[in-house]
């Protein structure tokens, strides 16, 4: 299975769980970037979050 990356706006890349952020709110979650807290697209942050550095 191949890496998920994510480019965020502010340029940081996101690879792993730790690079992000969670908000919880009501019966979802949010993923924002650490960096910047900008907000990364749910498919994509369900992905990074799974991913763990070896």
């Amino acid at each position: 299975m191949s890496e998920t990356t994510y480019q965020c706006e502010c340029g940081a890349a996101l690879r792993f769980r730790q690079d992000l952020t969670l908000e919880r709110g009501g019966t979802s979650r949010a993923w924002a970037c650490g960096d910047c807290g900008l907000p990364v697209p749910s498919v994509v942050a369900e992905k990074l979050s799974h991913q763990h550095p070896s």
